[in-house]
């Protein structure tokens, strides 16, 4: 591997570990600052959904904005956008004011989930590519142990620990911004906005061998859609590729994997958990969580796609019927809840949170793929939004509870199972081309 490929997908990467932060650090946070502003159940999932709206946002728009002006340009303007959400949230000093940074942040994660995954598949090569754009979803659960890990040490620096805990944020958006000034533009952009001789310079640094063919195989990919299509995601050319993505993006959330990490001290305490114990327990989710990504990463190129998401769904749909019949006994004395909940993030962290991103980054072809990952992520984000708002009303009501919310979630991963049997295709060691023409030849 090229030097040059390592170092722009590490770099492209980082948006990730930011995503992972801002998503998970609201946990140590959220319920100091249902206090602070004296928020209601319903205004208080709206504070930490804000977030996630912003995210719908994000990735729903950032499709043609990364056509037009590059997937580089808009990783800088991402960078840019965590750094003010992480200075605004610790400066803060109303609600509405920090809604808006929480938001700005959310814009950030939507656009990062899309830009992201696109760029690293665009510079990879297709033996590697499953591994490298897993590198985004490992930053995210770096990202995710970081907050949990930073909430534990600030949780006891004063009654403003929560502005620690979101404003540091900005440090390492601000080192993802600079760091991001020594990566290329993806080649098949260049090739798509008539860069040609760039992206042939581009090829050569990441060490593609037969650069001629695969500006032709670029090329002929472009041509093909532009005289038909006219760019138009939404045709039956494309009908495969946007039901994959938004089933698979829907599976994602129906898990229940940002119910646990939005509020993951919040249903330790629901389990007898005490405070500063609960804190603790989450870092442990979010060890488990980047010890089975490193460990999908080494197996997604060799095994594939399709078998660690059916391992998965197994595995999660255990995990979760076991969490909803401890909460359905309420027998929480043995600790067997936190065992649980270890091995749903850990089949998730081999399934799920490791495929989604590089799925959906290469099923859809050259002239669509910004408005397709778009699609995708976008679908994840506003079920996540949902989920979040929703479930601090459900799981904490009397005539509703833990055990019928984690039942639920449970039930969805036999769905997906079936779905991803029955359904999905295989998609690894072939190029972003191959796929293009298996899917939309179908």
């Amino acid at each position: 591997m090229k030097k040059i490929l390592f170092y722009s997908s590490t770099i492209a990467a980082l948006g990730g570990f930011l995503f992972g932060f801002d998503t998970a650090v609201i946990s140590g946070a959220e319920q100091s600052i249902q206090v602070l502003f004296s928020l209601n159940g319903f205004w208080h999932g709206f504070t930490v959904a804000i977030a996630l709206i912003g995210t719908v946002i994000g990735a729903l728009f950032v499709g043609k904005p990364a056509d037009i002006f590059g997937r580089k340009t808009l990783l800088i303007v991402i960078a840019i956008l965590y750094a003010i959400s992480g200075a605004g949230c610790a400066l803060s000093n109303s609600w509405i004011t920090f809604l808006i940074a929480r938001f700005l942040g959310g814009l950030g994660i939507g656009a990062s989930s899309v830009v992201g995954p696109m760029y690293i598949s665009e510079i990879s090569p297709s033996h590697l590519r499953g591994r490298l754009v897993m590198m985004f979803q490992l930053n995210i659960v770096i990202g995710i142990l970081t907050s949990y890990l930073s909430n534990y040490l600030l949780a006891n620096v004063g009654v403003d620990a929560w502005r620690w805990m979101l404003g540091v944020e900005f440090f390492p958006a601000a080192i993802f911004l600079a760091l991001l000034f020594l990566i290329p533009q993806s080649p098949r952009w260049l090739v798509k906005v008539n860069r040609s001789s760039e992206a042939i310079e581009v090829l050569n640094k990441l060490g593609e061998t037969d650069i001629e063919n695969k500006i032709q195989e670029i090329k002929e990919s472009l041509e093909t859609e532009l005289d038909t299509q006219k760019q138009k995601l939404f045709s039956s050319r494309y009908k495969l590729p946007i039901i994959y993505s938004v089933l698979l993006a829907l599976f994602n959330q129906f898990s229940g994997i940002n119910a646990l990490l939005y509020f993951a001290p919040r249903i330790f305490e629901m389990a007898g958990f005490a405070n500063d114990s609960a804190l603790l327990q989450s870092i442990t989710l979010g060890l488990t969580n980047l010890i089975f990504t490193i460990l999908a990463i080494t197996v997604i190129d060799k095994y594939g796609r399709k078998t660690l998401l059916i391992i998965g769904s197994i595995g999660m749909f255990i995990s979760m019927g076991l969490v909803s019949y401890t909460f359905y006994t309420k027998d929480f004395g043995n600790y067997l809840i936190m065992i649980y909940l270890i091995s749903f993030i850990a089949f998730f962290a081999f399934s799920q949170g490791a495929v989604i991103w590089v799925f959906i980054a290469e099923i859809f072809p050259n002239k669509v793929r910004a408005k397709g990952q778009a699609l995708g992520s976008s679908t994840h984000w506003i079920m996540a939004t949902i989920i979040s708002w929703l479930f601090p009303l459900v799981a904490e009501s009397p005539s509703i509870g833990g055990g019928p919310s984690f039942l639920f979630f449970s039930l969805m991963m036999l769905l997906q199972l079936y779905f991803v049997l029955k359904y999905l295709p295989e998609t690894k060691g072939k190029s972003l081309e191959e796929i293009e023409r298996e899917l939309t030849s179908k």
